[in-house]
Parts: C-alpha cells; structure tokens; sequence
C-alpha cells in the first residue's frame, strides 16, 4: 500500500545538482532532511548554507579521521589528483545510511547526474558506490532516476518515478533552467570545493603519508600554510611565506617538531616534523629558513633551533633558493 508522506535524506553539498534534488523531492511532497560534511580537506559551509535558504533542517557529520583512513588507502584509488572520489561518496552515502537509520527515513538521495563526472558519476561508478556504502537500491538520484535501475522506493510506491529526471552528462542548461523555475538564484559554480582535487596540495599530501603514514588532523593542517620540503631523510620541513603563516605555524607547533628561526635577522618560522635519524636534515632545514630570511647570502646566519626541551644554534651560509628546489614540493 503506498504511504501517504516518503522521508528521504539527502546530501547536501551546496551545490546547484544537490539543492534541485531536493527541490524535486519536495515537490512530491516527500519530507526532507540533509546532511553535509566536515572533513579535513572540505566543509560544512556551503551545505547549511542551501539548507537555510531552502528551509530544510540539515545536520553536520564530521567524519575527518574516518576520511584520512580511507584516503590512505581507497579501495578504487585515486583520480588525476589525490581525490579517491568512488569511495569517498561511498564513505559518505555510509554514514548518511546510518543517520536514515536513526531518523526513521526510507531512503537516501544525491544530486549526482550520470556522466557529468568521468571517475565518480559512471555508470557503473554508481553501483560501485552503492555497494560499497552497503545500501544498494536505496540510493535515490532524483536528476537522473530514470535512465537508472528503478529504487526501492520508487517500487514500493513512495516516489513517483514519472516525476523524476533524465539529465545525463556535463552540460548544466537543464540544471539552470529548472534553478529559474524553482526560483533557486544563489548558487555556487560547479566544482573547486575539494582541496584534493588541486594539483599542488595532491603532490604534497601524497609525501606526506608516504614519510608520514600515522598523519593525522594536524599535520595534514600544516600542509595548508607555509613552502614544504622534504629532506633526505624523510623530515617534513615548513618554512613560513608571510606573517599568517608563521603564526599558524607556531599555533600548531608540538614539542615533537624541531622549531628554527634565524636569530639576528626577520624571517620565516620554520617547522621540522622529523624523521628517524633528522639530525641530519636539521642543518638543511636550517639553510631554508635562512634562505627565505633578510639574512645576507655573504655571512653566516645564525639559526636558532629547539626541540623536546633542548636548544642550539647553527652557524651557516644560506645555500640561496635555488639550490632547495630539488628538496620543494
């Protein structure tokens, strides 16, 4: 027997494709909840943000370490960047799976359109991600529904399938005139959200946990703010660009890390998350923070040093910017 009201929940991103999902659902009267995420690398901005202006209660999930772990090692690899975007939609579609749970909801549902992205929005990338989330058949994808396998809830009769769309691919004139006929204005253009999509910040996580396989929030953080080096011995080593670094620098600093700065003259904050056997990559790590200070490249600097409640000084000639190129990711 069809039931009279559909609860479904949907991610939100705060893009245009999630907003008119639920617009879509609205329109057939079926009762919404949202919920967007917080991880290390993207917010919950955006998402509450379309949930106030749609008027539907949205609820936060922070799943930053359950995200780190999976993109460690994600069971469908990466894309052109360090963005394992299969099983990050499924890690996703997981735990709003079990946010249905508790709300009592019959379904979950996306804004993903078939085709309009080429690792996570095939075809079989979506069964893909309903398998691996574990809801297979309760993954509802209001924009294009019906150039997909019917949902239980639409066999069930809580969703009215006719009512559903066929947008399939890249172009978005479909999305933007229904934005107008929904009355939707505010919207953020499409993609940019994820710093795992950018080629730079890829290559230095991708170090990172190569030397560092135990990150966590913080030095994942610290990959956000200063010019990075890796040195010969593993060590991570952060040297500040401008003030906002060094004091985001100092904010996240452990008494693990080794801490320079040159003595006598301005310059950076430097940071060394250190290796086994780093007193080797500490004299280098030095000369980048000399390097990138207003001490002369004629006279040795001083750089001071602490580490673990023990302090020094290097004496050193700055070996100049160009020779730390090899060493920057």
């Amino acid at each position: 027997m069809t039931r009279s009201k559909a609860k479904g929940v949907g991610l939100l991103s705060g893009g245009l494709d999630s907003t008119l999902a639920a617009k879509i659902l609205q329109a057939q009267d079926v009762e919404v909840i949202c919920v967007t995420f917080v991880t290390y690398f993207f917010g919950a901005a955006p998402g509450i943000k379309a949930g106030n202006t749609l008027g539907i209660p949205v609820h936060v999930l922070d799943i930053g370490q359950k995200h780190l772990e999976m993109l460690k090692k994600p069971v469908y690899g990466y894309g052109r960047q360090m963005n394992p975007c299969i099983d990050c939609h499924a890690l996703m579609l997981q735990e709003a799976g079990r946010f249905m749970a508790e709300q009592g909801a019959d379904f979950i549902f996306t804004g993903e359109v078939l085709g309009q992205r080429p690792m996570s929005q095939r075809r079989e990338a979506l069964r893909s991600v309903e398998n691996l989330a574990g809801y297979p058949g309760r993954i509802l994808r209001p924009l294009s529904a019906r150039l997909l396998a019917p949902t239980i809830p639409e066999m069930e009769g809580l969703i009215d399938r006719d009512r559903l769309l066929d947008i399939n691919g890249r172009s978005r004139k479909r999305q933007m005139a229904l934005a107008e006929a929904y009355g939707v204005t505010d919207y953020p253009q499409p993609g940019g959200g994820c710093v795992l999509t950018k080629e730079g910040f890829g290559k230095k996580l991708g170090a990172l946990l190569k030397h560092f396989p135990d990150a966590a929030a913080r030095e994942v953080e610290l990959l956000k703010w200063g010019r990075h080096f890796i040195l010969p011995e593993g060590s991570l080593c952060i040297v500040g660009r401008n003030e906002a670094d060094n004091k985001r620098l100092e904010s996240l600093a452990e008494s693990t890390d080794v801490q320079l700065r040159v003595s006598d003259y301005p310059g950076p904050i430097g940071l060394l998350l250190p290796a086994p056997h780093f007193e080797k990559d500490l004299e280098l790590a030095a000369m980048a923070v000399s390097a990138y200070s207003d001490a002369p490249l004629s006279t040795p600097a001083k750089v001071a040093w602490q580490h673990m409640g023990n302090t020094g000084v290097l004496s050193l000639l700055s070996p100049g910017k160009d020779r730390l190129k090899r060493h920057q990711l």
